[in-house]
């Protein structure tokens, strides 16, 4: 086994407890690829300052394509004794080229050469993240577009309040998945920078071209100071924080598929393959992919709070605390990946019943504040039109009926302003037709807004 990097300074041997307790390499390991390329770019960098020579240059490299290749093809062993994944490399590096893999490391350190690899890892999943995004808002804005005149009821408090189209209801989770993904590139912009060459915290004596690696690379910037680029861990936490918010969306969104497919809403109903059973109720049929998705998020929220709570407290520069980053990254990444990926397959595995989407709309006084409105069109303060509108509706529930089916001489109790063409103004379309502010309900304004999305998406 190869001599730890350290061990000039030491005179015993790493007790095996301790590389184990140490050990990061089976959760760091899914970094190997970038930790290659990294290094294949600072090698490069080293040759062309004249650090190395253009032999051992090609050496390094030629060596460490043959690894990636073997990683690729599960050739390579990754040992615990080595520690994490730089370790395990830089060994096998040596193995194969012999000392000069050691010239490698010059100009480089451990703590600036992870920041890297989680950079350039996180970079490509952030992109995948928008890109599945995107993939899920398509979906969201067909479905809109294609049940453009379903009406359902509209809900405050989860109390039925106002009747919507349902295209209008998705489209606002289309909104939310919109913010999202522009929170995603945002965040891009800042794991978009390269720490490399910062060496351990203060920088190197080395010659080396920060900004020729960082174009190898495909950063847009390199880090500003050396002792924060090897201690940042800011953009791991504001994506983060990020996937939380998009976690919450489809939280909101699962738990709305939960109480439309129960038998209180029977708004939808969910494919066979998208649902399962009760091992012991033959009549069940759990919605357990939304469910689930619900209940990730706590697993995001946590990795969230994990890393803030061990990076609150640290002092600069580097510390051992940070190898934690990795294991609530990575499965924040893989349980948002997941649910985005599931999400989308969802929605193509749903039906909805639109007569009982409208039959709900129909039912509840849905209409009442369009009754006020009414009275409001004849000249009455909207306060004094709300408590007529109000009267009806009692009325109409101790009759026992919904406020079209009152007489025009019941109505005519309440106020003289009342006049047949009320019944005008209480219909479904009606109510949500006449709601055509830009971003309200009305057919019209659901389908400019759907158009605008659907070139949005085409320009992205």
């Amino acid at each position: 086994m190869a001599d730890k990097p350290w061990s000039g300074r030491f005179s015993e041997k790493t007790d095996r407890a301790v590389e184990l307790f140490t050990a990061s390499i089976d959760t760091d390991r899914r970094l190997a690829r970038w930790d290659i390329r990294g290094s294949i770019a600072h090698c490069r960098m080293l040759a062309r300052q004249k650090v190395i020579t253009d032999q051992e240059a090609a050496a390094i490299i030629e060596g460490m394509e043959a690894i990636e290749k073997d990683m690729d093809a599960g050739r390579f062993m990754f040992s615990d004794a080595l520690e994490d994944v730089h370790m395990n490399i830089e060994a096998a590096l040596t193995e194969r080229i012999g000392p000069v893999a050691g010239k490698l490391h010059t100009g480089r350190s451990r703590n600036d050469q992870v920041a890297v690899d989680v950079r350039l890892w996180l970079r490509e999943e952030t992109g995948n993240m928008i890109e599945g995004l995107k993939a899920l808002r398509r979906k969201i804005v067909a479905m809109a577009r294609d049940h453009i005149d379903v009406i359902m009821p509209g809900y405050t408090h989860l109390q039925r309040a106002q009747p919507v189209r349902l295209a209008h209801h998705l489209m606002a989770y289309y909104e939310m998945f919109s913010r999202d993904g522009q929170r995603f590139r945002d965040c891009l912009r800042r794991i978009n920078v390269m720490p490399l060459g910062s060496a351990a915290l203060a920088g190197t004596t080395y010659p080396l071209d920060r900004v020729y690696v960082a174009s190898l690379l495909g950063f847009e910037g390199v880090s500003a100071n050396s002792m924060d680029a090897v201690s940042d861990r800011d953009f791991v936490i504001e994506f983060l924080a990020d996937a939380s918010i998009c976690m919450m969306h489809f939280s909101r969104l699962a738990e709305e598929m939960i109480l439309w497919a129960s038998s209180e809403f029977r708004f939808i109903s969910f494919s066979d393959a998208f649902a399962t059973g009760s091992s012991i109720m033959p009549q069940k049929k759990n919605p357990d992919i939304p469910e689930l998705i619900r209940g990730k998020t706590g697993r995001v929220y946590g990795a969230l709070v994990a890393l803030l709570t061990t990076m609150k407290s640290l002092p600069l520069a580097y510390n051992r605390d940070m190898q934690e980053d990795k294991p609530p990254l990575f499965d924040a990444v893989d349980t948002l990946a997941a649910c985005i990926d599931i999400g989308a397959r969802m929605l193509d595995n749903i039906t909805i019943n639109r007569e009982m989407m409208r039959r709900a709309a129909a039912a509840g006084f849905l209409n009442a504040t369009d009754m006020a409105d009414y009275l409001v069109g004849k000249g009455l303060p909207f306060r004094e039109a709300h408590a007529l509108a109000g009267k009806a509706v009692a009325a109409a529930i101790e009759k026992g009926c919904e406020l079209q089916e009152l007489a025009l001489d019941e109505l005519k109790r309440f106020s003289e302003h009342f006049d047949r063409d009320v019944y005008d103004v209480l219909g479904l379309e009606r109510v949500t037709d006449t709601r055509n502010t830009y971003g309200g309900t009305a057919r019209s304004g659901v389908l400019d807004r759907i158009a605008e999305a659907e070139k949005d998406l085409e320009e992205e």
